[in-house]
């Protein structure tokens, strides 16, 4: 942990990379001033000013709401993704966490599913396509209805509500020494197979997104637990098991092409 000193310096390897074809490297730079209280992106963001003010190309890195509730920021520093701080986004992770004079390597997901497009931006496409893949939900809502009309059992809704805290960071993905996206998926899956409305496309959903994971060149999981242990939302891999479960059942029971297949269970 940091001492007690008001600011820090510290030295940052960071990997460049301006396109998907170039090879990328680190380069190193200096990190001066820093506040202990600054998040690790506002510490970015004053490395950025210095390479602007001084005519440099500033560190590209993705960013939105800096709340831990998007998912679009997740770097890899020293080898952990988001950082050494449990269940927290790199955006929530402070420089406290660090001391002076640290020595820090900072660079992008690394899998074959998420080609780098600039420095420590990677394409996170392959996300939106497992989630297109799963389709939608065909229950007719019609207008707001009571919310005790449907009852869902606690452990039911606490599992499904557990399962939907994933933002798609992908930090499970990097994590994993295969690059699996099997903790991502199966939390897409299983918010909705918990749930009454989810039923009607149960097994059809599962067949389409476990293989359109598959189809993006993800590897497969061999129960390392890593993603579990790098999800900023402590996602637990019983949602994993779950997956699977429903995966071998719409296998052996319902067709793959069945609009009707599943009906909970």
């Amino acid at each position: 942990m940091a001492g007690d000193a008001k600011t820090m310096n510290l030295r940052l390897h960071v990997w460049r990379q301006t396109s998907v074809k170039d090879e990328g490297r680190f380069e190193e730079y200096a990190a001066k001033g820093v506040s202990p209280g600054m998040s690790f992106l506002e510490m970015l963001d004053v490395v950025n000013e210095e390479l602007i003010t001084t005519g440099k190309q500033p560190l590209a890195f993705d960013h939105d709401c800096r709340e831990g509730i998007c998912g679009a920021c997740g770097v890899m520093i020293n080898g952990n993704a988001h950082g050494p701080q449990g269940a927290t986004t790199t955006c929530q992770l402070h420089m406290r966490s660090f001391s002076d004079g640290d020595e820090l390597w900072i660079e992008p997901w690394r899998a074959r599913a998420f080609p780098v497009l600039r420095d420590l931006m990677v394409d996170r496409s392959a996300f939106d396509r497992i989630i297109a893949a799963g389709g939608y939900a065909s229950v007719r809502t019609g207008s707001a209805r009571d919310a005790n009309e449907i009852l869902i059992p606690k452990q039911n809704a606490d599992s499904a509500m557990d399962a939907a805290a994933c933002i798609g960071c992908a930090a499970c993905v990097a994590a994993c020494p295969n690059a699996s996206a099997a903790l991502f998926t199966a939390a897409k899956v299983t918010h909705l197979a918990e749930l009454p409305q989810g039923q009607p496309e149960r097994m059809r959903r599962v067949v389409r997104m476990v293989d359109q994971m598959d189809i993006e060149g993800f590897g497969h999981c061999t129960n390392h637990r890593e993603c579990e242990a790098a999800c900023p939302k402590q996602i637990s891999v019983a949602v994993i098991a779950q997956m699977n479960r429903d995966y071998l059942r719409a296998k052996l029971i319902a067709p793959a092409d069945n609009e009707n297949a599943g009906s909970g269970g």
